[in-house]
């Protein structure tokens, strides 16, 4: 008997497995339909006018991105609810494809706007959708990466939209710090939709194609007769070389799309976790020979600090960070002995390498970044001082220039400062100086640590001698080589401490490098309280 009960369950599960029910096959049937059609984009036209601006469509994107075929979708049949607002079509996805999947391995979350639906304007779903992906980044700890192609808020919505964007903003101020947040212009952006992206810690625009503003072209005109171009009002160029939104920026949106996997390859997943550290492929015993002859024998020649730069870091890989703005400082990511660190370098290709506020802030951003994930800083000094000049004080100087001191002041990574040739005034305190908290400071003989230069110095010094010297320019020459030789240089600093070895430059790898390696298990913590006031 219990044979033939065994038997006979067999056939009949074997037969509910095999052969499903014509209610399931139906509502199999439906749901592919409805899956297929969500995968569509808008309509016909819509599609052709994003193609004839060389856009690509939202899913093409999310594919070019990620590895092939790690997206997982979220929320692909939402669609909205505002029937009562002459929004009769309700496409599924709502105009934004949200989910996660991986670049080189590593899990990541992706928005991306798709502008062939309401144009890509954000309603109360596709906000909703934007909510919970980034809800979900935040809790696993992983990046968000934002392509963004919209319009802005969904104007039938209303308030509707409008509070929706406000979720986003306070999303992402909760994630600051927390988990990289990318954002890629890749189409229109604008009046509240600019201020996500503005939030976040990297922006990536595309030349032509990319334009972020507050109000456009024609309401400029109404309100201030001003006539400008789209381009000129909210293109990449504008964004990367003035007004200092942008930090990266490509001819095209699959380099954008490359360029963001490549950062991503420097930074940790989120704050509490390591950078991914690769096998070194470099010496980290390697001579920098080239360094021997860089340094020009006028300290008024200027070189190139990111040849310097390159010399130093791990095969001389080094991604720029924000390249056409604040052009006297470099920052960027590299490698040493495998490990990802952040680097800033004065250039003294560009106004000498001083500090003006466009430099200052750039820097201030990149190293409150940089702190917060967890990247040790390197920092190449060459500075003459802060920009002199009525539009720089005016414009805020010392409250711009603090920003970069607080950042180094707050800093409690393992952070390294090799100072090559001028490192004058206040301008080399706040270059990450020894007295500011910078743990192994480095200096070449050339280094000319001083308050102000040779030439300056004398000027004011020696007024009086030079008024009633027969020969005052051979005069001024001889105080001048006298200041630099007592002064001028590293080896007052060393003897007090506030430099820890003068190095040879083609030694500055190997220094750097067991710097570092020493400088791995550095603990240090910031006293508690709510949160600082930098001085924004």
């Amino acid at each position: 008997m219990l044979d033939w009960i065994g038997k006979h369950w067999a056939t009949t599960q074997l037969r509910f497995t095999i052969v499903p029910s014509d209610n399931m096959e139906r509502q199999l049937a439906d749901l592919n339909e409805r899956r297929t059609q969500a995968m569509q984009p808008g309509s016909d036209r819509s599609v052709e006018r994003q193609k004839s601006k060389g856009k690509l469509l939202a899913r093409e994107r999310i594919d070019m991105l990620l590895d092939p075929g790690s997206f997982n979708e979220l929320d692909l049949l939402a669609r909205h609810r505002a029937l009562d607002v002459g929004l009769p079509e309700r496409p599924y996805t709502d105009g934004v494809v949200t989910g996660w999947g991986t670049i080189d391995g590593r899990k990541v979350f992706v928005f991306s706007q798709d502008f062939t639906v309401f144009g890509g304007a954000l309603g109360e779903v596709f906000a909703e959708k934007i909510h919970k992906v980034m809800d979900l980044a935040e809790s696993v700890g992983a990046p968000l990466i934002g392509l963004n192609d919209g319009a802005g808020a969904r104007i039938q919505e209303g308030v509707v939209a409008l509070a929706s964007y406000g979720g986003i903003f306070r999303r992402n101020v909760k994630a600051s710090g927390v988990i990289p947040q990318v954002s890629v212009i890749l189409g229109p952006c604008a009046g509240g939709a600019v201020y996500s992206p503005a939030m976040t810690d990297f922006i990536f625009m595309v030349r032509e194609t990319s334009h972020m503003f507050i109000t456009g072209p024609d309401v400029v005109k109404t309100v201030t007769g001003e006539e400008v171009t789209l381009e000129e009002l909210g293109g990449a160029q504008s964004h990367s070389t003035k007004s200092g939104v942008a930090t990266h920026v490509a001819d095209t949106e699959e380099a954008a799309l490359e360029d963001v996997r490549y950062l991503l390859s420097f930074l940790p997943s989120n704050n509490l976790e390591a950078a991914p550290v690769l096998e070194p492929t470099d010496d980290p015993e390697r001579s920098c020979d080239a360094l021997a002859t860089i340094m020009p024998d006028n300290a008024n020649v200027p070189y190139d600090m990111k040849k310097v730069i390159g010399e130093v870091v791990d095969d001389g890989d080094f991604f720029e960070h924000h390249a056409l703005f604040g052009t006297s400082i470099v920052c960027g990511f590299a490698r040493i002995d495998g490990q990802p660190i952040g680097v800033v370098g004065n250039q003294p290709m560009m106004l000498a390498g001083v500090l003006d506020i466009e430099s200052s802030e750039k820097a201030a951003r990149f190293v409150r970044f940089c702190d917060a994930f967890s990247l040790p800083l390197l920092t190449f000094v060459d500075v003459p001082g802060f920009l002199p000049g009525v539009d720089q004080e005016h414009g805020g100087i010392i409250r711009h220039g603090a920003k970069l001191l607080y950042a180094y002041c707050e800093a409690t990574v393992p952070r390294i400062q090799v100072i090559t040739r001028k490192a004058y005034g206040g301008a080399y305190v706040v270059m990450d100086s020894k007295s500011v908290g910078c743990d192994i400071s480095l200096a070449w003989p050339s280094a000319e640590i001083a308050v102000i230069g040779p030439q300056g110095a004398v000027e004011i010094l020696h007024r009086r001698d030079l008024q009633n010297s027969a020969d005052p320019v051979a005069k001024r020459e001889e105080l001048v080589a006298e200041y630099a030789a007592k002064h001028a240089n590293p080896y007052v600093a060393a003897e007090r401490g506030y430099i820890d070895d003068v190095i040879d430059p083609v030694d500055t790898r190997r220094k750097v490098v067991a710097g570092f390696r020493m400088l791995r298990t550095k603990r240090e913590e910031l006293p508690k309280r709510k949160h600082g006031n930098v001085p924004l």
